[in-house]
């Protein structure tokens, strides 16, 4: 029923715009009359807008109210001895009653009732939605087109409105971030609650496994997380020294020397890496990338271990060079010509003007493109689990296996784990780590862009 509440939606919103810019031509000054505040097209847009706000309110109060209400119904009408008595029960009855509503069978007659219950209660808010919405917008539209008039200003009510919705939308996006900060935030002082802070910011032996009973062997984990921070450093250095100088020469390349004909082909060939999955690098890297590291590895004397970090970071830093290339090429075709032709004027060649004159306008723009490939890198999971394991080693040999924050999340987090333990809230301290560490490299990217941004004509 939603989909056709949006239908009614623009419908509505159609007429009302129709009706209000028609009750605007009416305004328009005819023989030297007085000349109206807006134009008709703004008394239409006002006129819908008064039609889809209180249809848009009347959607979201329905979207809390109404699937709590048929639940409760639904529930209700189930006989005593299944009623249930905690929320995991009641959870596990709701799944049946909707599975039943949406087709499938039950031999429990209970259950049935309870799901044709749901489907006819399900049906029923739909149609009020539908019927309730559509009268909200037809009263909405009928109250904005009384208050239309020569002297109203639609223009400035319609422009209200657009910024109050703007206003609004980044008020979305501010919250969202702030409930992720102390969603985490609460977990981890649970977490440091449990295990002090400074063991696990500074303790130099990573094993989470716990025991399930306290007599078990093992029953407190280890939670020094300094080697997950180098490996994630490790990895992430790798990975930089791969992206970094090959997606900056290649930016140049194309914004200074290519040919157009040329750019239009290279440019979007190189992009084509940003859209291959990260689990297609994954088996990249471990099937070719990992077996041919150790194998001329031990060609030249050297123990490899079959899962290591040069073979993560360098496929990493092959998946990334788009980042830094498509970015640093934009921001130096941003620089302006006037700088180049200045540079030519006082007799600099190509070089020394790409060197000298280009590449510092646009240092900005290209530690932005770093930092955001460096935080692509730390985020990276399916290329660490996949060519550098599991293994929580404390170590700066690129050729033995390491493990990175984001890859003990997942793991810490994957299949049936007790949410209250010590072993699952250290997902969150990590998490929150990795939030602070990236936050931080933010910080420091908007400096160096304020230092040495440049304003041109």
């Amino acid at each position: 029923m939603v989909p056709v509440y949006f239908v009614a939606i623009v419908v509505l919103a159609g007429l009302a715009f129709a009706a209000g810019r028609k009750r605007g031509f009416t305004f328009m000054p005819v023989g030297g009359g007085p000349r109206a505040h807006s134009l008709p097209t703004y008394h239409g847009l006002y006129t819908a807008t008064a039609a889809i706000v209180p249809m848009f309110l009347l959607l979201v109060a329905w979207g809390i109210v109404a699937p709590r209400f048929v639940d409760h119904m639904a529930l209700s009408s189930l006989p005593s001895s299944l009623a249930p008595i905690d929320d995991l029960t009641r959870d596990a009855r709701l799944r049946d009653i909707v599975g039943i509503a949406n087709g499938q069978v039950s031999a429990d007659l209970a259950l049935l009732s309870a799901g044709n219950v749901y489907a006819g209660w399900r049906e029923a808010a739909g149609w009020i939605l539908l019927i309730a919405g559509a009268a909200l917008g037809a009263l909405g539209a009928f109250w904005a087109l009384r208050n239309l008039a020569p002297r109203f200003r639609a223009r400035n009510r319609f422009e209200t409105i657009v910024k109050v919705v703007l206003i609004a939308c980044s008020a979305v996006a501010i919250l969202t971030t702030v409930g992720i900060v102390f969603s985490v935030l609460f977990e981890t002082l649970r977490f440091f609650a449990r295990y002090p802070v400074q063991d696990f910011l500074f303790g130099l032996q990573w094993s989470p496994q716990t025991a399930i009973r306290e007599d078990q062997v093992g029953s407190s984990g280890a939670f020094g997380a300094v080697p997950l921070f180098a490996g994630t450093t490790l990895i992430m250095l790798i990975a930089m020294l791969i992206a970094g100088p090959i997606g900056l020469f290649a930016a140049i390349y194309m914004a200074e020397y290519a040919s157009r004909r040329v750019r239009a082909m290279a440019k979007p060939v190189l992009e084509v890496l940003a859209g291959i999955p990260t689990v297609v690098f994954g088996f990249f890297a471990a099937l070719t990338v990992a077996p041919m590291i150790r194998q001329y590895g031990e060609m030249l004397g050297l123990e490899v271990a079959s899962e290591s970090a040069l073979a993560a970071g360098i496929v990493m830093g092959v998946m990334i060079i788009p980042f830094v290339s498509s970015l640093s090429d934009d921001i130096i075709n941003a620089v302006p010509q006037s700088l180049r032709d200045g540079s030519y004027g006082i007799g600099a060649t190509k070089a020394e003007t790409i060197k000298r004159v280009v590449l510092p306008a646009a240092l900005p723009g290209i530690v932005s493109a770093f930092m955001l490939a460096v935080s692509r890198a730390v985020g990276e999971t399916m290329i660490v689990v996949m060519a550098a394991g599991l293994s929580g080693n404390l170590t700066f040999n690129p050729l033995e296996a390491v493990t990175t924050v984001t890859v003990q999340i997942k793991t810490l987090l994957v299949g049936d784990q007790e949410f209250d333990s010590a072993k699952t809230l250290s997902a969150f301290a990590l998490g929150f780590v990795l939030f602070f560490f990236t936050l931080m490299l933010n910080i420091i990217a908007l400096r160096v862009v304020r230092k040495y941004r440049e304003q041109y004509d």
